[in-house]
C-alpha cells in the first residue's frame, strides 16, 4: 500500500472535536485499506457534521429524510476508481459523520466516542471499498467481522459480546 491521503473538514460547532480523533479516523482508514490488502495511493475525504446537516444531505443524495450516523459515498465501482491528476492516487469517496450521532450512540451503547467514530470510519470505509449490508445476510455478518476486527487491530474492542452466556 502506498501513500494515504485522509482529508477531514468539520462543518459542525455543535461537538467538540477531542484531541486525537483525527488521527484515529486515519489509523481506521489505514488499517481498513491494510486489512483489505488495498493496492496503491488513495484519498478519502471524512466531513464531520451535525445531525441538521447529515439530515439535509440524507435527504438530498438518498431521498430519506431522517437523521442518520454515517452516510457512504463510493467513487469507485467495481474496485475501478477515478485517479487524482495530479498524484495519481485513486479517490475512493467521502465519508459524512454526524458527530450528534455518534455521541448518542457511544452513550446508548456504553462506549466511548473515540470507538463510535472508529466504528462508524471502519463501517463507511468498507462501504467504499463495495461491501454492502443492505440484504441483512451472509454480507452483513462479513461486514460486521471486519469492522470488529480493525476496532480490535485498533485498540478499541467491542465491551459487548454476541454470545450470551447460559444465564444469559
Amino acid at each position: 500500500m502506498d501513500k494515504i491521503k485522509v482529508i477531514i473538514t468539520n462543518k459542525q460547532k455543535d461537538v467538540k472535536i477531542p484531541t486525537g480523533l483525527r488521527m484515529l479516523i486515519r489509523r481506521c482508514c489505514n488499517a481498513v485499506l491494510k486489512m483489505e490488502n488495498f493496492e496503491g495511493s488513495v484519498e478519502v475525504s471524512v466531513t464531520l457534521v451535525n445531525n441538521k446537516q447529515i439530515r439535509e444531505i440524507n435527504s438530498i443524495y438518498r431521498n430519506i429524510d431522517k437523521v442518520t450516523d454515517v452516510l457512504s459515498f463510493p467513487m469507485g465501482e467495481n474496485g475501478k476508481y477515478d485517479t487524482d491528476p495530479a498524484n495519481g492516487a485513486k479517490i475512493l469517496g467521502d465519508i459524512v459523520i454526524s458527530m450528534e450521532m455518534a455521541i448518542e450512540q457511544a452513550d446508548r451503547f456504553g462506549h466511548s466516542l473515540q470507538r463510535e467514530v472508529g466504528y462508524l470510519t471502519a463501517h463507511s470505509m468498507l462501504h467504499l471499498l463495495g461491501y454492502d449490508h443492505e440484504d441483512n445476510g451472509i454480507q452483513r455478518i462479513r461486514m460486521r467481522e471486519k469492522e470488529e476486527k480493525v476496532m480490535t487491530l485498533l485498540g478499541l474492542p467491542s465491551s459487548s459480546s454476541y454470545v450470551m452466556d447460559d444465564e444469559g
